[in-house]
């Protein structure tokens, strides 16, 4: 009788157990969603404002289409872009580009002068901000879920369930570049 009670709250301790983890892991996949999500958000947010400070800067950097393509491409990539990693390329795409707009802003001190630039900047400005700290939430919650599916005991769980691990949205090299811009 002693043992067949030890069997049965060891029993229902393994259980516990395993619910306990798995709910957890649950959790962490809920928040990596919440996660993605709020970035999808800034990034709606990011090309919505892009247009408008296309325009803008059209009126004084006429001869720079190819930069004004490169962001309207850029622009495109991320609307369609439809899997998280896809996403993860394009943004980083639009932020190149973004950087070479900026770069060719700075040679025009009317446009930077301009309250209309002044403005979108900003807002972009603020938008790249809620990007970089959505990106960073997502990172962590990302890290606290692949390390516990990879610890032990844990890992014997996730592998029951086939909880695989998720992917970091990092920075491309191209996007760590400075970026250069010459007038001829």
């Amino acid at each position: 009788m002693n043992i067949t009670v030890i069997l049965i709250g060891v029993l229902v301790l393994f259980v516990v157990y395993l619910v306990a983890t798995y709910n957890g892991f649950i959790v962490l996949k809920a928040r990596i969603k919440e996660a993605f999500s709020g970035i999808d958000v800034q990034l709606k947010r990011r090309v919505d404002l892009i247009p408008n400070l296309v325009e803008t800067v059209k009126g004084y950097a006429k001869h720079e289409k190819e930069v004004f393509e490169n962001v309207t491409k850029a622009r495109s990539a991320l609307m369609n872009a439809s899997s998280n990693e896809d996403k993860a390329g394009a943004n980083n795409m639009l932020t190149g580009a973004l950087k070479s707009l900026f770069a060719i802003a700075e040679a025009y001190p009317d446009l930077k002068a301009s309250d209309n630039f002044k403005d979108l900047q900003r807002q972009l400005e603020d938008t790249e901000d809620k990007i970089a700290y959505s990106r960073q939430f997502l990172n962590s919650n990302v890290l606290d879920y692949n390390t516990k599916i990879q610890t032990f005991p844990n890992s014997l769980v996730a592998n029951m369930f086939n909880f695989a691990p998720e992917s970091f949205f990092a920075a491309t090299e191209e996007e760590k570049k400075e970026v250069k811009v010459k007038f001829s």
